[in-house]
């Protein structure tokens, strides 16, 4: 019973720290009018298979994976918005969350938006890419 205890206990510590790494989302609708401002970049963290069934209108496209690795999309795209604040999605806001930690350590204003639900729940376009 003790240890049962004990996981429930890390599993919740690890998603509240997980969740304070990600920093405070900012809802789809700020994040539209900070892309039309020319203030920041939307991009899509999703994996590419999973862009098939449509992104947001203006997002970039640059999985989290290639961030974690090589980065053959995502070094053009930092080195072109370095002086722009960063603004990220996936499916669920998780892994956006652990791509704009992964940019905020290496210096990038980067936040998440969360998923790209609140994107299509807002009314905001989506495009096939």
């Amino acid at each position: 019973m003790k240890i049962l205890i004990l996981i429930i206990f890390l599993v919740v510590v690890f998603v509240v720290v997980k969740r304070a790494m990600a920093g405070p989302p900012i809802s789809a609708a700020e994040a539209n009018e900070r892309v039309k401002a020319a203030t920041a970049v939307l991009i899509d963290v999703r994996e590419p298979d999973e862009w098939n069934d449509g992104v947001a209108e203006p997002a970039l496209l640059c999985s989290l994976s290639d961030l974690s690795g090589p980065r053959a999309q995502w070094k053009a795209v930092l080195e072109a918005n370095k002086d722009k604040e960063l603004i990220l999605y996936c499916a669920s806001g998780a892994r956006s969350g652990v791509a704009a930690s992964i940019l905020r350590k290496e210096g990038f204003n980067a936040v998440n938006a969360g998923g790209l639900g609140n994107w299509s729940r807002a009314g905001l376009p989506v495009r096939k890419p």
